[in-house]
């Protein structure tokens, strides 16, 4: 072999070798990839109870890691995140009894929030520890425009029905930061939820003597990956062992 026979010889050997390494660390990157719940993650829908349910049923999935992923609360684009369910993220845990989110996604139930108002701190009812449905004569109650929640209108047909002295005011369809700081700055009353009491800092949140709640539970996609439906099946038995919710989906009781 010439000396440029040999140079050629001893870069081709690299070069294999080289790409022999290239390929064997891709497929352990794509096995690591699959191996990976990715999980959204906002201020109103924090991951947490995410972690809770992971701590229970983790010992199933022992090869499985975690990865957050956040989005923002965009009242004009939080449709287009739920959308990604199954793309940016496999699952996220939302407050949702909203038409329009169960069309965009399944729900595994998991509990119910209570619903609360919420005040600035300079409000007269801030300082108080539990309050009256009457407490809130006279003052304006924001809360989400009727049509998607069969929650929040079953509790404006009741206020507009027996407690009329309530002024409501509509807020969009979906809460986001901007809902919380108008109600800081105007001094209105916000129909809010006991899981979003450290949501804004100017903000109290007060319980009501009443019985309305609204679910939450796991959101994952309309055609989620054998992973997703075996993490999803395994919460449900979970679930059902507590003697909780078990699997649910908005048009019957199986995974898709």
């Amino acid at each position: 072999m010439t000396p440029a026979g040999e140079s050629i010889y001893r870069d081709a050997k690299f070069l294999f070798e080289y790409s022999r390494r290239s390929i064997e660390s891709a497929r352990k990157a794509a096995d690591i990839d699959s191996r990976t719940f990715h999980v959204g993650t906002s201020l109103l829908n924090p991951a947490k109870p995410f972690m809770d349910l992971w701590c229970q049923v983790s010992a199933e999935f022992p090869d499985y890691r975690l990865h957050l992923v956040p989005f923002e609360d965009n009242h004009e684009g939080i449709l287009s995140e739920i959308s990604q369910l199954g793309e940016k993220f496999d699952f996220l845990i939302g407050v949702c009894d909203s038409k329009l989110w169960l069309d965009r996604c399944n729900m595994l139930p998991l509990g119910r929030y209570k619903k609360m108002v919420a005040v600035s701190k300079e409000h007269p009812l801030a300082g108080r520890s539990r309050i009256e449905i009457e407490d809130l004569y006279g003052e304006t109650l924001m809360m989400v425009k009727r049509g998607d929640s069969d929650t929040n209108d079953s509790i404006r047909k009741d206020l507009e029905t027996f407690h009329p002295q309530i002024q409501i005011e509509d807020t969009p369809q979906f809460y986001d930061i901007s809902v919380f700081n108008r109600c800081s700055e105007t001094g209105k009353v916000l129909l809010t939820l006991d899981c979003w009491t450290e949501v804004h800092p100017a903000l109290v949140s007060i319980p009501v003597n009443w019985d309305y709640s609204i679910p939450y539970g796991l959101l994952y996609s309309l055609t989620p990956t054998q992973d997703v439906r075996r993490f999803v099946n395994t919460a449900a038995e979970n679930q059902k062992i507590e003697g909780t919710a078990h699997l649910s989906h908005r048009h019957g009781a199986s995974v898709r």
